[in-house]
């Protein structure tokens, strides 16, 4: 495991010095991708899987995406983490480096509660990067037993030096591309997400589609990837009637804008 963490960080020590991570460019203020953790319901001693995805992102693309995820290791044991849709861009059909330094990595510390993610390519062509909203990772695994009420799972800044033996510690995302030979970086907004633990889920609230408690992005994101693919994103009972908001019957694009309206403090209600 260790030394899977040292390659890792290489990877990332590589991919970043030619995107935008690990340089301080000003960011693109008009830019800005949403991270959103999904939120699941799930048994104690059972499994889960969470969805995390990003929206937002700007019309140029993303070259690079490097972000990590926080939960407590002693309530929920990660066991996979798979690649999300929106990272099957076939950039390794043209990356020459991508057979040694996968586009889409990711390290779980099962210590310390921490995977950290990263999607990045050298090609300069922004037909294979990262584009749309999408699921960008699903992660997976057991909930310990006697766990209850809600377990966090965070979006935060990956651990790392910003540069090699400076003993600097990286605080921000690294979220951005390449424009004209200089790296720009996104701004990033957060919705962190994570595990309600049997039956403690929160029913009835219009707008929350997730069954979270809460109203959200990802209440948004649940909606556009169930309107996409409903067999694989279901949206039913109290559900389906929380993510039907706009006062016209049925779940439609419109319900998801909504929302959206609703997150960004532009309607105070549904």
């Amino acid at each position: 495991m260790k030394t899977k963490k040292i390659v890792i960080g290489a990877m990332a020590a590589a991919m970043l010095s030619l995107s935008v991570c690990s340089i301080a460019p000003a960011a693109a203020a008009d830019e800005t991708v949403q991270i959103s953790v999904g939120e699941v319901t799930a048994e104690a001693g059972g499994a889960f899987t969470v969805d995390v995805s990003l929206a937002g992102i700007p019309a140029t693309g993303l070259q690079g995406c490097q972000f990590s995820l926080s939960y407590d290791s002693s309530l929920i044991t990660v066991t996979s983490v798979e690649a999300g849709a929106i990272t099957k861009t076939g950039v390794e059909k043209v990356d020459s480096s991508s057979a040694s330094i996968p586009n889409f990595s990711s390290y779980t510390d099962k210590t310390k509660g921490n995977i950290s993610l990263m999607w990045s390519t050298k090609v300069d062509d922004a037909s294979y990067w990262l584009k749309g909203d999408g699921v960008f990772c699903t992660v997976s695994g057991t909930v310990a037993e006697g766990a209850s009420g809600h377990i966090d799972i965070k979006a935060v800044p990956t651990g790392r030096e910003v540069k090699p033996e400076t003993g600097v510690e990286n605080t921000e995302f690294g979220i951005g591309y390449v424009k004209d030979g200089q790296p720009v970086k996104c701004n990033v907004k957060v919705t962190n997400g994570g595990i309600t633990i049997g039956s403690d889920v929160t029913t009835g609230l219009k707008g929350d589609a997730n069954l979270s408690g809460d109203v959200t992005i990802s209440d948004a994101v649940a909606i556009l990837q169930y309107l996409a693919n409903q067999d694989a994103y279901p949206l039913e009972g109290i559900a389906k009637e929380n993510a039907d908001v706009d006062g016209k019957p049925g779940v439609t694009g419109n319900d998801a804008v909504m929302i959206q309206l609703y997150d960004a403090g532009m309607i105070d209600k549904f």
